[in-house]
């Protein structure tokens, strides 16, 4: 259970860092500024967030007990001189990576104790302990490194800001606090630490714009909006902040500086349009951190983003991205992993083009985390036209990620996220092709050869590796059977459905408590094991026992597509006789996800 920031011990989610964006794709067009209120001269601004990015974040070594990183008391770290430092170690060793931002996160504007601090207009003023010569020092020194500044906020008025509803908004003649928030002070975000802003009032956006001003005369460039609803553990009305960060939006292209615009945390999916819209990134799940004696730790949560990614995966893009939260691999000791975990890490947040944004001291940097953030080939991926990758084998322990790059290769990883070493297969296949391919390991920069049909590594638990593959076989053909064909078979609940999404506009669903698909007549050549494609929809995860011929059946874990009416595909195994073969999609005791169609190949 979350604590509320606002208390002696802030929430783990509070770290979240904001940013401040445009909506995804579109050009920022500066206006021009109010006399005294930002810079005289104006550019047009390029489009932000083209592709993800990079830097460093306070959160992790705010939010650890990790010996000495917090002397002062819980959130202690968090100091002008700290986010100097980590400056400084960031433009002298990882800027000619492409890492540009220093974001500072939760906590700039409150003491030790965290009681806050604001100005004469209910905005959020620098602690002065924390930050003795104020924000925009801060902002210049980093620029002066040729870096960019990132902030923080949560979302809503923060209920010591009220000031009984007597507080001035700055440049709005005649608004006050208490005009920009509900009569009844419902409460918002993911603490309950702020009152709901009404923006059926005018003075509610001059207040956003008040504060975004702000920021842009400070010299900010990223803004972190934090709690940020539905989503950060809260649904219903109260915790809706769509009208927020679209709010947001309009105040950073008023004021005059371009801000990247990032909203957290594990926002709900069901709107990802309106974080695409308003914003230029989205934390898509809980802090990655423990809140232990490490930055983070495997379990918790690192892990979790191999079952959340797949679904955001198609959101993804230029202007906004799925932000996975903090890449924390630099340092062994420090972030609590293993070298097979700390690779793995980093690989997923490379080919799901997650913003790579680390937390670790760079002061402290051990060699193989140094190997890990600046390796070029990787980094490339994340940064450049690839797509994001997805999961091309079902959720379970040992799993391929692959994307299909511009120039015709693909981009294909290797995890074994079980507690114990095991072998992983890349099929050819389950790209779209037969024959041989050339292989290239990236991590290690070295061309390993030409493969058939696949190649199979032993990994560590918990273990990775990433190719470039370039195919050189011929284009694998596919026959294609409905679920809903009136050849198959249907078992217990299992019923047919229409689905707009599908390939003939009909599923088969209800799929649980024995409910079972069978589909009938799969004919093919050659005797062997066929990875067939299943295309199917679940809004959650979802499991189900897939077996041919009446034979033993194999579970597999099929991740959330988002919503249930989007379909995804994932090969699975299956043992093929020749000739006719039957092959069964049974839930067994749980639910199981709907289907659309399987393919099959054609040959092998």
């Amino acid at each position: 259970m979350r604590s509320s920031p606002y208390s002696v011990m802030p929430s783990r989610a509070l770290r979240t860092m904001v940013v401040l964006t445009l909506a995804a794709g579109t050009a920022l067009i500066t206006p021009t500024a109010r006399a005294g209120t930002g810079p005289s001269v104006h550019q047009p601004s390029p489009v932000l967030a083209a592709k993800p990015y990079m830097g460093w974040s306070s959160w992790s070594m705010q939010s650890s007990k990790y010996p000495g990183l917090n002397p002062d008391g819980d959130y202690s770290y968090l100091t002008e001189a700290n986010v100097l430092k980590q400056a400084d170690a960031l433009a002298a060793k990882l800027k000619p990576y492409g890492y540009e931002y220093v974001n500072i996160d939760a906590g700039w504007w409150r003491d030790w104790d965290w009681k806050p601090e604001f100005d004469r207009y209910g905005r959020q003023k620098a602690d002065p302990k924390r930050f003795p010569r104020g924000m925009k020092a801060v902002a210049d020194h980093i620029h002066a490194k040729g870096l960019k500044a990132g902030i923080y906020l949560p979302v809503g008025l923060e209920k010591e800001a009220y000031g009984a509803g007597e507080v001035p908004i700055w440049n709005a003649d005649g608004c006050t606090t208490n005009d920009i928030v509900y009569d009844d002070l419902r409460t918002t975000n993911g603490w309950d630490s702020a009152y709901k802003l009404d923006f059926t009032d005018s003075c509610t956006q001059k207040y956003i714009d008040s504060q975004a001003q702000l920021f842009a005369d400070w010299g900010y460039d990223f803004l972190k909006l934090d709690g940020v609803g539905p989503g950060s553990f809260k649904s219903g009305e109260n915790y809706d902040n769509v009208a927020d960060v679209a709010a947001w939006q309009r105040a950073i292209a008023r004021s005059g500086r371009p801000i990247h615009l990032e909203v957290s945390w594990s926002l709900d999916i069901g709107h990802a349009a309106d974080w695409k819209k308003y914003s230029n990134g989205w934390r898509i799940d809980t802090d990655v951190e423990c809140y232990c004696d490490t930055l983070v730790t495997w379990e918790s949560s690192v892990d979790d983003r191999w079952d959340d990614a797949p679904a955001w995966t198609r959101h993804a893009g230029p202007g906004g991205w799925n932000d996975l939260d903090t890449l924390d691999v630099g340092n062994g000791e420090m972030d609590g992993l293993t070298k097979a975990e700390r690779q793995s890490y980093a690989t997923l947040w490379a080919i799901a083009k997650s913003p790579l944004y680390t937390g670790d001291d760079l002061t402290r940097l051990d060699s193989y985390g140094l190997r890990l953030l600046t390796n070029r080939e990787v980094i490339a991926i994340n940064q450049g036209d690839t797509p994001p990758a997805r999961p091309v084998t079902p959720s379970d322990p040992q799993q391929v990620w692959a994307a299909r790059n511009p120039d015709g290769t693909y981009t294909v990883a290797l995890f074994n996220l079980a507690d114990e070493p095991a072998a992983v297969t890349a099929d050819w296949s389950t790209l779209g092709f037969t024959g041989k391919a050339s292989v290239r390991d990236v991590w290690n920069h070295e061309n390993l050869g030409r493969y058939k049909d696949r190649i199979t590594r032993t990994l560590p638990a918990h273990g990775s590796r990433l190719f470039t593959v370039d195919p050189h076989g011929k284009h694998l053909r596919w026959s294609r059977a409905e679920a809903e064909s009136a050849a198959n078979s249907l078992g217990g609940n299992a019923s047919v459905a229409d689905c707009p999404a599908c390939s003939d506009g009909r599923k088969v669903g209800n799929l649980y408590a024995g409910g079972k698909l069978t589909f009938n007549d799969i004919v093919v050549n050659k005797p062997g094991t066929y990875r067939i494609k299943v295309s199917y929809l679940s809004g959650d995860a979802r499991s189900a026992d897939i077996s041919a011929n009446g034979g033993a059946a194999t579970p597999h874990k099929f991740a959330s597509t988002g919503d249930w009416g989007l379909v995804s595909s994932v090969h699975v195994p299956v043992r093929l006789k020749a000739g006719k073969n039957t092959i069964t999609v049974d839930s067994g005791t749980g639910y199981a996800p709907d289907i659309d169609r399987i393919d099959v190949p054609k040959s092998r």
